[in-house]
């Protein structure tokens, strides 16, 4: 679908959500050590938090299940572009999140040609 996506209007989107998820979780989006906490937890407890909150009513955990999946959004938006030539990135909080999540993937492992 090459020519069909506005990839800046995707992350634009992305990232006001991310922000308003972002306040009702209290993220300060300077803060490295949170942002590198939320990260680890996105990347390795994420689905089964989105799976879990999907069926409860606590409004914090639905809140967090909601930033995850709008991770996952974040990463496939940079991910399709890239695929196609074009930088994608958003604000602070989407450039904050995207650092402490490659980050955290490259400690777990998870990217950079080695596991652990």
């Amino acid at each position: 679908m090459s020519g069909f996506e506005n990839y800046g209007e995707e992350a634009l989107q992305i990232e006001r959500e991310m922000v308003r998820k972002g306040f009702a979780l209290n993220i300060d989006w300077a803060d490295e050590v949170q942002l590198k906490t939320l990260a680890r937890e996105a990347l390795t407890h994420g689905l089964e938090q989105i799976d879990s909150a999907s069926r409860s009513d606590d409004i914090t955990g639905r809140a967090k299940a909601d930033f995850f999946g709008l991770a996952q959004l974040m990463l496939k938006v940079m991910e399709d572009s890239a695929g196609e030539g074009i930088h994608t990135h958003g604000g602070i909080a989407w450039k904050a999140f995207s650092k402490a999540l490659w980050t955290e993937a490259e400690r777990l492992g998870l990217v950079g040609g080695h596991s652990r």
